[in-house]
């Protein structure tokens, strides 16, 4: 008889911490033309590094219609976020969007 203790089907449990994107916040200022009034911005984005999250960012900034982008920090979001716009912005990162909320 051979037997062994590993239950798992070869699938990774959903809850699984590794299969979780990371989700960076990357928090800067934008202006819609060069050399105008900026004005803040966070962007909420699943991705594998930080490169590759500032990549993503200015690509999305760039097709929102933002001509300027100043990036000043990037980090990590362990939790979601309790209040909004960042709660919704956090989830639809979850789902594979690039969320940019810009301040007015």
């Amino acid at each position: 008889m051979n037997s062994d203790n590993d239950n798992s089907n070869g699938f990774a449990h959903p809850d699984d911490e590794a299969d979780k994107p990371s989700i960076f916040i990357i928090i800067g200022q934008t202006s819609k033309r060069k050399g105008g009034e900026m004005k803040p911005v966070h962007v909420l984005i699943a991705a594998p590094d930080d490169d590759t999250a500032v990549r993503l960012c200015l690509d999305a900034l760039s097709a929102k219609g933002f001509a300027e982008a100043d990036l000043d920090q990037i980090g990590v979001l362990e939790e979601m976020p309790d209040e909004e716009p960042h709660a919704s912005a956090y989830q639809g990162a979850m789902e594979g969007e690039v969320a940019v909320i810009a301040f007015e």
